[in-house]
């Protein structure tokens, strides 16, 4: 018998949640560890590395390592290494085939159905994206869910009795969504959402990294983001102090001199966090009409909230929960994990699709996002305004739906009309999102604005829109299938991409531990000096030779010699 798990798939880590007696659990991939960072490397011999052991060679191997690929899922853009070229499916999909082994492997069995989250605020090319990605993971999806939502779903297992109204923020590293619901008895109504697809914990780090380059760079008289090695330890260096300064008031960050030699004196510099929140300050006023449009739309007002929830490992960050306080007067809950929330209520989400009868009093609605429609043209005398957008289907609108608008042709004896299907908020399509665009032929010729055309919208809990066009004469009817749009995998480009996954060579899961202890260990080995950085090559030779050794006792003592010295040296 197969098993049924939740996966929180992020932009900067990834999780797996499960159901079991009644309370979602988190479960540890091939190192023991709760979250794997959604990083994929190529090893020097072409072997692909998913997870920690290639974030850690992002450090030493920058040009080797893909990050932040959940970003750019739903458009075209390739990630080239050597002769491997890679789509940010194909690279989601790698990191979702490292999930659902992990999975497997924890609970001895075969997974037979996943449930998967998304930004609120991803769109409809975006969520087809990530459909793509399990399916050529070979991960049998059938139902993504909104992060928020499972958020709220977390806090509902916790909270059935409660009856009260939520704002969930979800900040993640590379997203930003608002949901407003309410609970009554154990039914979870979303009422509105709203986000921002590209705002998240790395624009904080991406602010330092510019900021403290400019003070760097009058020092040194160089910029230390010239070199691509530089540039990743320098990140690095930024992240650490954002991290670092959600618990401490000042933090010395150490900037890496650009050069061939990487073990040189760094340069260390000082960052205040009220220096940092200054920086910060244009992106927290990005997070504001998210919101507002979040409770317009929902028609509350900050004081009708009862319970904030912040989830996201960015939402740690004071600065965050400073705006949350100010905007809604009322301390933020930390009653759930922010890291750990949406992996919790995947797994609650696909236990309840399941009918599982520890959650029979459990009932969860979502909302569309976005407004969809169609472009139109409107006549005003003899005038005509074309590119207009005609919403069929509002944002806001409860889960799942179907709408249909009436149209009527424009011209006299007009054989055929062109739908085009448009995803915004804007009143002329070429200011919001096209998804495709189908040809309706055949209609009987006659007087403009005679005869008419049916355009019905069906978008399901996935976020998965279908279009069916009836000529109401006739009753012909087609139905829209948006397959090719730009950033689109085709089918036959999706079952390649499964194949070709196939054939990858991969670290046998069995070895990840090894492999990562030595990917940590070399990227700090380029980071010290001295007796520390002498210590630490030891170890890593001790440890080589164990690996060559092949004596399972003995690489066991040696990594863990080894990790416990990386850790030492990396608390300083």
């Amino acid at each position: 018998m197969g098993v049924r798990i939740g996966i929180d798939l992020g932009t900067t880590y990834s999780l797996v949640g499960v159901l079991r007696d009644g309370q979602a659990e988190i479960l540890p991939n091939a190192l023991g560890e709760r979250q794997t960072p959604s990083a994929v490397g190529v090893d020097d011999d072409g072997t692909i590395l998913v997870g920690a052991a290639a974030r850690a060679r992002a450090l030493t191997h920058p040009e080797r390592t893909f990050r932040n690929f959940k970003r750019d899922m739903g458009t075209d853009r390739e990630f080239a290494c050597g002769e491997h070229r890679f789509r940010p499916e194909e690279l989601s999909a790698l990191v979702l085939r490292q999930l659902m082994r992990d999975a497997e492997a924890t609970l001895g069995a075969p997974v037979d159905e996943a449930v998967v989250t998304v930004p609120a605020y991803f769109g409809e090319l975006q969520r087809r994206a990530t459909r793509d990605a399990c399916e050529i993971a070979g991960l049998p999806v059938e139902r993504l869910i909104n992060e928020p939502t499972a958020a709220a779903l977390a806090y509902g297992l916790h909270h059935r009795d409660r009856e009260c109204r939520i704002a969930v923020l979800d900040l993640g590293g590379g997203t930003f969504d608002v949901s407003v619901l309410e609970i009554i008895e154990g039914v979870i109504e979303i009422q509105a959402s709203a986000g921002d697809a590209r705002l998240g914990g790395e624009d904080f780090v991406e602010l330092l990294v510019d900021a403290l380059a400019a003070r760097a760079q009058e020092q040194l008289g160089v910029d230390p983001r010239r070199m691509i090695q530089t540039r990743a330890r320098f990140w690095e260096a930024c992240e650490r102090a954002k991290c670092g300064l959600s618990s401490a008031e000042r933090v010395e960050v150490e900037v890496p001199r650009p050069g061939p030699h990487l073990e040189a004196e760094p340069l260390r510099l000082s960052l205040s966090r009220q220096e940092a929140h200054a920086l910060w300050q244009p992106i927290v006023e990005r997070m504001h009409p998210p919101i507002r449009r979040a409770l317009r739309d929902a028609g509350l007002s900050p004081d009708q909230i009862d319970e904030v929830v912040l989830v996201g490992g960015a939402t740690r960050m004071p600065i965050v929960s400073e705006l949350a306080q100010l905007l809604f007067e009322r301390p933020p809950l930390r009653t759930i994990s922010p890291d750990e929330a949406v992996a919790q209520g995947a797994a609650v989400q696909v236990a309840l699709k399941a009918g599982d009868e520890q959650l029979e009093d459990m009932v969860a609605t979502d909302v569309a996002p976005f407004s969809l429609g169609v472009s139109t043209v409107e006549s005003h005398g003899r005038r005509r305004l074309d590119d207009v957008f005609s919403p069929i289907l509002e944002r806001g609108t409860v889960l799942p739906a179907s709408r249909v608008e009436r149209f009527v042709t424009a011209a006299d004896r007009q054989a055929q009309i062109r739908v085009e299907v448009f995803q915004g908020e804007h009143s002329l399509c070429r200011d919001n999102t096209k998804l495709g665009e189908y040809t309706l032929q055949g209609i009987p010729a006659a007087t403009a604005g005679e005869e008419s055309i049916d355009v019905r919208f069906t978008y399901d809990l996935n976020g998965i829109l279908e279009v069916d066009m009836t000529i109401v004469s006739t009753g012909h009817t087609s139905t829209l299938v948006i397959e090719r749009s730009p950033g689109r995998m085709s089918p036959q480009q999706v079952e390649q991409a499964r194949v070709a996954l196939r054939g990858l060579k991969f670290h046998p899961r069995e070895s990840l531990p090894n492999t990562t202890a030595l990917a940590r260990a070399e990227s700090l080995f380029c980071e010290l000096r001295g007796p520390a950085r002498e210590l630490l090559g030891a170890a890593m030779r001790a440890f080589r030779l164990a690996l060559e050794e092949q004596d399972p006792a003995v690489i066991d003592r040696r990594r863990g010699e080894l990790l416990s010295l990386v850790d030492r040296f990396k608390r300083g």
